[in-house]
């Protein structure tokens, strides 16, 4: 068992797409000789969907993550964000499978399940490094909060009647202030989720690079930001604000913030590793999971 070779599945067990879907992975691991490997949450999901691999999966906790040779995620973005929280603590790549409805951080389609977890167990893709935020929420002196993203850090309202009132910082140096629903703080990699919706920029994933985003601002300055991975952004609570306010990493860990809280957000040091089956140009996922028009298109002709 020791020199076995592990692989965590993580999926949403919410969906018996998702649990059919696990049945079919850890089947075929097992029948190659691999650990299928279940985190204690999806743990009774799993084997009373699949009751035929009792003996021959282990529970995450129970072993050290370091032996994990690769996470397949079975879902949407959601789920390759939970994945991401699993396993930070080790430097171990995510190939995503998507179940969902954009995906746009999964490698393969459901259709092509067979033929991902091959390519898995022959060790035959690449690994992509994307940045991720390091995020910390200060009071007066004393840090209340501490915690990561890899798409984005949100400050928040937490009352729909009332705005924030907030100050933007770049690099230690106030920028404006104003009221607004909150302040979307981003990376490349986010940049096509919850930053997008706001009215964001399309960031390539292969810049580093921090994205501020403004939600519903009032005021004539408050347009999206881009600066440099080197750089830092702060967003500050003023003292007047009449509502509290909550930070949100992902979507997924949230935290509130008392009026006078400042938040700042800097390229982390831990990346997160992208398992990579294609070397299809960022701009044809762009294409294909936004169904954008191309339709026209000849190519260039000749050296440009």
């Amino acid at each position: 068992m020791n020199d076995a070779r592990h692989f965590l599945v993580v999926s949403h067990t919410g969906r018996q797409a998702a649990l059919e879907a696990t049945g079919e992975v850890c089947t075929q691991l097992l029948d190659a000789g691999a650990v299928p490997v279940i985190a204690a949450e999806h743990w009774d999901d799993v084997h009373a969907f699949v009751p035929g691999l009792d003996g021959g999966v282990v529970r995450f906790e129970d072993i050290d993550p370091g032996v994990i040779e690769l996470v397949i995620v079975l879902g949407g973005d959601g789920t390759i964000l939970r994945a991401a929280e699993l396993i930070r603590d080790a430097p171990v790549p995510l190939l995503g499978v998507n179940l969902g409805h954009v995906g746009f951080l999964a490698e393969s389609e459901r259709d092509d399940l067979g033929y991902t977890v091959s390519r898995a167990l022959a060790h035959d893709y690449t690994v992509e490094e994307r940045m991720t935020l390091s995020v910390r929420a200060k009071v007066g002196d004393d840090v209340v909060y501490e915690s990561w993203a890899l798409n984005e850090a949100t400050v928040e309202k937490a009352e729909r009647e009332r705005m924030l009132e907030v100050v933007i910082e770049v690099d230690r140096r106030p920028l404006s202030s104003f009221g607004c629903d909150g302040v979307v703080m981003s990376t490349p990699t986010g940049s096509t989720a919850y930053s997008f919706s706001a009215g964001g920029p399309i960031v390539w994933p292969s810049l580093e690079a921090l994205l501020l985003v403004p939600l519903s601002a009032h005021a004539l300055f408050a347009r999206p930001l881009v600066v440099g991975a080197d750089s830092s952004l702060a967003v500050e609570i003023l003292q007047r604000t009449e509502t509290s306010a909550v930070i949100w990493c992902d979507g997924r860990r949230t935290f509130d913030l008392p009026p006078g809280a400042r938040v700042i957000v800097r390229k982390s040091d831990v990346p997160v590793r992208l398992a990579r089956l294609h070397e299809a140009p960022f701009t044809d996922r762009l294409v294909n999971k936004f169904q954008l028009p191309v339709t026209g298109w000849r190519g260039p002709v000749g050296r440009e």
